[in-house]
């Protein structure tokens, strides 16, 4: 027995001695930049020591220490300096951490009940300070601790402080975010990863966090040398605040004109159309942006057609943006995270169209826990549901959205072919997001819709969006991220009528894209973000067929051979802070296009105009081969100086190409337009656009005033000839005609985004004139002078209003008015050799009239307890409140000799909404 005490008595007395000399431990080492967990492994190995903590309060924090001999707890002090973790160190050896509490030792005697010295369960508690913040009295505000930046000066007096802003909520990066001192104003934001870079003198700030949406917040900082400081910011409750239209850092800091980036919160209080919510429709109130027509989703940028658009979800190009003709928004807006667009200074990883970019994010989906929201209005219903597939790692968010009321037809109009239609759509949206560690993320979207319209009760439209995107994002080092994706869209569309056996037919059209992306973010100092890359995109065609329906039709058959284009970009962009004042931004961007075979191509007669009649000859390209290329570089460039009393100047210049053209013979986006690939006849768009601003802002009153003007020419226009046939043509180019383009253009925006009434005020003053000068009469239009283009609309105002009673109820009305668009249509008849004839004035010399509408809305949302779990508001609104008839298109027909002109209305009454929207 005595054997056994003596062994017990030799093995306990190291670990009894320890435990009386755990503090005092000496501690030796050299850690640079090593990643906390590996410096926790590393002391376990070494002492006799073990550490407790939440793995996820640790994965993001690096550390730079050299010890020599310190003791445990003086070790312990620096590993933890400048971080929220407090710790709590027993005798044991047992190392306890906590996050943003500290573990307080009781008084003796504390309880009645006798608790043991060793429990076999301790657990913790985190408080969030909108849970319980009677319980956080005793705790310490973040906001007013300081947090260490580096442990090594650098010789040049200045130090780098970098790292990630992710939502608390969900784990999803922040884009957009601002970081920021105020005195003197001095800021970044993060990029596509969160991530963001600023380099300031060595010393004390009070350091700014600002997103949209989220709750802004402050750090205190002792920036001693490069380091790394991450993030998480709480999402606010924002159910009826103001308006807001958030660009980078702010319009005097940003170096980029035209470009405005839309948010949720933007467009909850807008007044909506048949109570559905567009974050397309804002942008038609800002400046240089205009609607083609009542109810279409088609916007024109600055002068350009609707199809010098590139609308991007996730990454991937969307042909067709709506539902229903234009009278819905193809995208379901719970789903979306928000959206840019870039009127101007395109930067060099944006391609293929030659006017604006709209790209669309949809959200990740929380990582935390299940969330469900949704929609009821007369017309549409919606249902959006995200949360964990496993908890902290993978997301999914899925959305779905319908029609499911043919009421509406009939109460538009009076015409008898509206009444007797119908229609239907529905689409879906996806989204699952992977994080795999710090370092790798990955995400496959999609995205489906459907619509089905039927005219009369005889003409059936039926077509199809498809979209499907994946995508790797690697942070590669603290300075050099890369981005991977493939993506895939299809839009189809089919066009039937068999009222009449012996004509009944059914139109075909479709087009596909996959693409590649790998681009990659170079950050080698804070005064330089450096991106460059690749993109590819296949195009395959099939520009049309009509084929007879039954055995009676006597409708001829026409396939169009299926068309291929390889287009290529090579880019590489830079922005340069040369100091507080000045920014520049320089891009080039390297763009090949080629049309493949199997083709084929037609050759006409020398010196005669391009005429189905002075075809010589035909040229049949293999599969694979190279019909026809084109190459060339685009240049981007915008630059911004700051002046003394809060404002900046800024300039810009794009280059850009567009490889693909819609033909279409209206001026809205149509189902039934088609998209045709350049060739030897049709070439390639080429703009060219100046734009020049100055901006400024009133921070005591919460206004920012821009004033913008451009000047744009455009390249190798299409433009019809008389009575241009564009449906299922094999010789397109004898109905197109290559034309030149100018804008020009000046934009006034005022703002104002804080107070009880806010809102803003934009105006426009536009021109956008085409010429068509061939060598032939017949490619010349109005004797080859300018003329306006479809969508010339010299004056654009919208005034946005908002106006809050309370947190719960507002009030918000917008007031649009633009010029007519010009039309062409026939002013006379006469007869010749006993037939009659119309007379056409020149083109687009007249003009439909002024487009007016007044919309209002009411907003009441219920209370905002924090611990509700289910929330629920009620909109009420009235688009078209005077019930203005305004013009939709005109038209003519020769009645007993004479022209007569009629004019088409959509929304020819005001139209009430009620919906209901909810979350839990």
């Amino acid at each position: 027995m005595r054997y056994i005490l003596l062994f017990f008595a030799l093995y306990l007395l190291p670990w009894l001695k320890l435990s009386a000399q755990i503090s005092p431990l000496p501690i030796t080492g050299k850690y640079n930049d090593m990643p906390l967990i590996e410096v926790f492994s590393q002391l376990e190995e070494n002492y006799p020591i073990r550490f407790f903590y939440d793995p996820a309060w640790v994965d993001s924090i690096s550390v730079s220490l050299e010890a020599e001999g310190l003791n445990l707890e003086e070790f312990l002090d620096k590993l933890i300096d400048g971080t929220d973790l407090e710790y709590h160190l027993e005798k044991s050896g047992r190392i306890i951490f906590t996050k943003g509490h500290k573990i307080v030792k009781l008084p003796e005697n504390f309880f009645k009940e006798e608790i043991p010295e060793e429990p076999k369960r301790i657990t913790y508690s985190i408080f969030d300070k909108k849970e319980d913040p009677e319980l956080l009295r005793s705790v310490p505000d973040v906001e007013s601790r300081e947090f260490t930046i580096g442990d090594q000066p650098n010789a040049s007096g200045e130090a780098t402080i970098s790292g990630y802003i992710r939502m608390s909520s969900t784990g999803e990066p922040l884009i957009g975010a601002s970081v920021f001192i105020t005195s003197p104003f001095v800021g970044a934001t993060t990029n596509a990863f969160g991530y963001y870079m600023l380099t300031l003198p060595q010393g004390n700030y009070r350091l700014h966090f600002k997103s949209v949406g989220m709750v802004e917040t402050t750090r205190k900082i002792n920036l001693r040398g490069d380091g790394q400081f991450d993030l998480k910011m709480d999402e606010d409750i924002i159910p009826l605040d103001e308006i807001v239209v958030q660009g980078e850092l702010n319009i005097i800091n940003s170096i980029q004109t035209g470009r405005i980036t839309l948010d949720q919160v933007t467009i909850k209080t807008m007044p909506t159309i048949l109570g559905e919510i567009d974050i397309m429709k804002i942008s038609l109130t800002l400046p240089g942006v205009q609607t083609v027509g009542e109810g279409a989703s088609g916007f024109n940028v600055r002068g350009g057609a609707t199809d010098q658009n590139l609308i991007l979800l996730d990454d991937v190009v969307v042909y067709n943006p709506s539902h229903l003709f234009g009278f819905f928004s193809a995208f379901n807006p719970d789903a979306i995270k928000g959206a840019g667009l870039y009127k101007s200074s395109i930067q060099a990883d944006y391609g293929g169209r030659i006017s604006s970019v709209l790209d669309i994010a949809i959200r990740e989906g929380s990582k935390k826990k299940l969330n469900v929201s949704g929609g009821i209005s007369p017309v549409s219903a919606k249902v959006t549901i995200d949360g964990p597939l496993k908890k902290d790692t993978t997301s999914f968010l899925l959305g779905i959205r319908s029609t499911y009321s043919d009421w509406l037809l009939e109460e538009l109009n009076d015409d008898p072919e509206l009444k007797n239609s119908s229609a239907f759509f529905g689409d879906v949206i996806g989204k699952i997001h992977h994080q795999a560690n710090n370092n790798n993320s990955f995400t496959l979207s999609g995205y489906h819709s459907q619509d089905r319209f039927v005219l009369n009760d005889d003409t059936v439209y039926r077509y199809s969006n498809t979209n499907v995107m994946c995508k790797w994002r690697k942070t590669i080092n603290h300075r050099l991220f890369s981005t991977v994706s493939l993506g895939f869209t299809e839009y189809n569309y089919k066009i039937s009528n068999e009222t009449s056996p012996a004509n009944a037919f059914e139109l075909n059209y479709g087009i596909q894209n996959s693409t590649f992306k790998g681009s990659f973010d170079w950050l080698p100092n804070a005064n330089h973000g450096i991106k460059f890359g690749l993109n590819t995109t296949l195009y395959r065609l099939n520009p049309g067929s009509i084929k007879p329906i039954g055995g009676e039709s006597i409708v001829d058959p026409r396939i169009l051979n299926e068309e291929k284009g390889l287009e290529t970009a090579l880019y590489l962009g830079d922005e340069y802070k040369y100091n507080d004042r000045l920014s520049i931004y320089a891009g080039l961007r390297f763009s090949h296009f080629g049309l493949l075979g199997p083709g084929r191509q037609f050759k006409y007669l020398p010196g005669f105009s391009r005429e189905t009649q002075f075809i010589t000859d035909t040229v049949s390209f293999g599969k694979g081969s190279l019909i026809k290329a084109y190459s060339g570089p685009e240049y981007r460039f915008s630059s911004r100086y700051k002046l003394r009393n809060q404002s900046s100047i800024k300039f810009s210049y794009d280059r850009t190409q567009q490889f693909i053209h819609q033909l279409t013979n209206t001026t809205a986006v149509s189902p039934t337009d088609t998209w045709r690939l350049s060739n030897a006849f049709v070439k390639p768009q080429i703009g060219d656009q100046y734009s020049v601003g100055w901006y400024r802002t009133f921070p005591a009153y919460g206004i920012n005033i821009s004033v913008e003007g451009y000047y744009k020419k455009v390249r190798n226009l299409l433009e019809y000839k008389s009575g241009a046939d564009l449906l299922v043509n094999e010789v397109l180019e004898t109905d197109v005609i290559n034309a030149r383009g100018k804008s020009y253009g000046m934009e006034v925006f005022f703002r104002k985004k804080s107070g009880k009434l806010n809102g803003w005020i934009s105006y426009t003053y536009s021109r956008a004139l085409v010429k068509a000068l061939g060598p032939f009469k017949v490619e010349q239009i109005n004797q080859g002078e300018f003329f306006p283009a479809n969508f010339d609309k010299p004056h654009n105002l919208a005034v946005v209003t908002n106006y809050k009673f309370n947190r719960r109820i507002n009030m918000s009305t917008n007031i649009v008015y633009t010029s007519g668009r010009p039309v062409t249509f026939p002013i006379a008849t006469y007869q010749f050799r006993g037939n009659t004839y119309s007379h056409f004035p020149e083109r687009n010399q007249l003009r439909i009239p002024d487009y007016f509408r007044l919309d209002y809305s009411v907003n009441i949302e219920g209370n905002h307890k924090i611990k509700k779990p289910f929330h629920g508001s009620w909109s009420f609104s009235i688009y078209n409140l005077t019930g203005r008839n305004n013009a939709y298109s005109i038209f003519a027909r020769t009645e007993d000799g004479k022209v007569q002109v009629f004019q088409l209305s959509v929304f020819a009454e005001p139209i009430p909404t009620l919906t209901y929207n909810f979350r839990f």
